[in-house]
């Protein structure tokens, strides 16, 4: 079992393995009250699921597999993706404390240079206009030395530093900012939010490859814009605005 402190900065609940911590963490919901930001940490999953239907690939204890609930019920349908942004900011800025050449690869994957480390992926239930609950599942590459899945491009910390780490030590970092960046959530600091997550972007500066469905091209990137939306300018000059799995970097 992973060692954790008895303070801790949100309610947690470790098991030791289950299909998915996002399943887990909503079936909890829906049986019981469940405190915000409660967090469900698992020592192995079975079923990990990532953006796209992808799988997520992790090695028994040697990572950070985990999911929290929040309900931001005074949050509108069209500012979700303030969520993906205080969610992956905090990750990346808790990254950054370990080592250097971390960013958010739109919308919210976190990566090392090219490769990634870390995946997320976010399920919100809808009432009305507003979020009546969030739940964020996240895959943090720690300890793992080497990947066997055909994911193109992951990386772990371990690999990066030749460092065995304590993972209940990041997650308290992680789940310390999330705490912090939700607070200003609350408090309606959208614009400082989308400030940083901009200048925390990959690939934020210089041309580079993309593909959409007419195939590839070169680009820069000019925003992200409030609801999500990616607005590059290719070698053309031309404006083009995609909405998630539209268009994908070439790595």
């Amino acid at each position: 079992m992973m060692p954790f402190p008895e303070s801790f900065p949100v309610p947690l609940i470790y098991i030791e393995e289950t299909d998915s911590t996002n399943h887990y963490l909503n079936d909890l919901c829906n049986k019981q009250d469940v405190s915000e930001l409660t967090t469900v940490v698992a020592n192995y999953q079975t079923l990990g699921r990532g953006q796209r239907g992808n799988s997520w690939e992790s090695e028994k204890g040697k990572n950070l597999i985990f999911s929290f609930v929040l309900y931001p019920t005074s949050l509108e349908i069209r500012r979700q993706f303030l969520l993906s942004q205080i969610i992956s900011l905090s990750i990346k800025e808790e990254l950054d404390t370990y080592v250097k050449d971390i960013s958010i690869k739109w919308p919210n994957d976190i990566y090392w240079k090219e490769r990634k480390i870390c995946g997320i992926l976010i399920e919100n239930d809808l009432m009305g206009v507003h979020i009546s609950q969030s739940i964020a599942g996240i895959g943090i590459n720690i300890n793992q030395k080497e990947f066997f899945s055909p994911a193109p491009n992951p990386v772990s910390l371990k690999q990066i530093t030749g460092q065995t780490y304590e993972l209940s030590g990041i997650l308290a970092g992680v789940m310390q900012r999330i705490i912090e960046y939700y607070s200003l959530l609350q408090k309606g600091e959208h614009t400082y939010i989308t400030h940083r997550y901009q200048k925390a972007l990959f690939r934020k500066k210089g041309m580079h490859k993309y593909s959409d469905a007419n195939g590839e091209f070169i680009a820069r990137t000019i925003e992200v814009e409030a609801d999500g939306h990616l607005v590059l300018q290719d070698d053309t000059g031309k404006i083009r605005r995609y909405v998630f799995k539209e268009v994908q970097h070439i790595l």
